[in-house]
């Protein structure tokens, strides 16, 4: 990874990560993704999730999303993040393993942990989901109450349904992108003519 600063540092890269990851880096976005592999999706044997009949378990779930996130030009930075200092346009994003990535905006993905969003500063609500106590109060683009700072999936009170997640992940990066460009942001692909 550069020392130059990204358009976006995502926290988590759990479905709502990975799938932020995606959209942005495909957008054309500097994107580093900052994970701990502690989600729970770790713990989970999905029968529900589209595309996957037969099942899917979360750890290879997990592992496609980064695979896919990455193979779209995203960074990857196995750590934990400390703290998020700054404001939008320069956040300098602190691991517990010693990097620190500067980045002009930042969406945490980081499930079930408010950590990162209450250090940040992030205005915080009881949550409606079933065993979440606390989310991240986002607007209904996923900005949260610190400009430049968005939230997406569970941690920006969503249901905890990885597909949910994954969706939501998505949205974000899409409304961020969009944002950034001063136009609705689409990413189609279709099939070859023939």
């Amino acid at each position: 990874m550069s020392d130059e600063t990204q358009d976006v540092a995502i926290i988590g890269g759990g479905p709502a990560g990975a799938s932020a990851a995606i959209f942005a880096a495909r957008a054309g976005l500097r994107v580093v993704v900052v994970d701990a592999d502690r989600g729970i999706t770790r713990r989970a044997m999905l029968h529900n999730h589209l595309g996957f009949p037969e099942g899917i378990t979360g750890p290879e779930l997990v592992d496609r999303g980064r695979a896919q996130a990455e193979g779209a030009g995203a960074t990857w930075v196995e750590g934990s993040v400390e703290a998020i200092d700054g404001s939008a346009g320069g956040f300098a994003v602190r691991t517990a393993e010693g990097p620190t990535i500067t980045a002009a905006n930042v969406i945490l993905a980081t499930g079930t942990s408010i950590t990162a969003a209450e250090a940040a500063g992030v205005a915080t609500a009881d949550a409606t989901e079933p065993r979440i106590k606390t989310v991240a109060v986002v607007d209904d683009q996923g900005r949260t109450s610190v400009p430049g700072i968005w939230a997406a999936g569970t941690v920006g009170g969503v249901s905890v349904h990885t597909i949910v997640t994954a969706g939501d992940g998505a949205r974000v990066a899409i409304n961020l992108v969009s944002e950034l460009r001063g136009e609705r942001h689409v990413d189609h692909d279709v099939l070859p003519a023939g």
